[in-house]
């Protein structure tokens, strides 16, 4: 349930006339790129963000939701912005961008990498970590979940998603824009 399910389910339908004829697999960040590229996948509808690293070894859509990456601290943390997290533990998803920009930051926090973002929410609830990275949209989803967290400072780091296809998957690419143009609504 949600919304890239959603969008997976609206390009089944376009594809064969039936948003059920779809099969999900669960994966973790750093599986997505290999199971693309080994045609264990055809489509990822998973919060990707389009870097020109990744761009280098798979195609995306066309750019479905700008996010960016935040921290998620509890909310007795005085803690506001990324540039207060030197020498603390932050954690985000192994093969993600966001353990990236972590390393990359100036303050120079302590990377900590996990399977999954959720696999650091259990680690700052138990005390291991200082605070969760990813993006905003995720981010916002764990505080609803847990009101001993908050979302702290502006994003420090770019999220464009775009749906992952495979490099010689160029039909399915455009297709896949067809659908997004289709069913997504830009407001000004």
């Amino acid at each position: 349930v949600g919304f890239e399910v959603d969008l997976a389910k609206e390009i089944a339908r376009s594809l064969f006339g039936d948003p059920t004829k779809i099969q999900f697999r669960s994966m973790t960040a750093a599986e997505r790129i290999p199971a693309l590229m080994n045609g264990d996948v055809d489509l990822v509808v998973r919060a990707m963000t389009m870097t020109c690293d990744r761009w280098q070894q798979i195609s995306f859509s066309t750019e479905y939701y700008t996010g960016g990456q935040r921290l998620l601290v509890p909310v007795d943390s005085p803690v506001k912005t990324i540039d207060d997290m030197g020498g603390k533990k932050v954690c985000a998803a192994t093969g993600s961008t966001n353990i990236t920009a972590i390393a990359a930051a100036k303050s120079k926090p302590v990377p900590v990498a996990a399977p999954d973002a959720l696999d650091c929410m259990v680690l700052l609830q138990q005390g291991q970590i200082d605070a969760v990275s990813s993006d905003d949209a995720i981010l916002a989803g764990f505080a609803a979940q847990d009101p001993s967290t908050k979302v702290v400072g502006p994003a420090f780091a770019a999220a464009p998603y775009g749906i992952g296809v495979k490099k010689q998957n160029e039909d399915l690419v455009r297709f896949t824009n067809g659908v997004l143009d289709r069913v997504l609504v830009v407001e000004d």
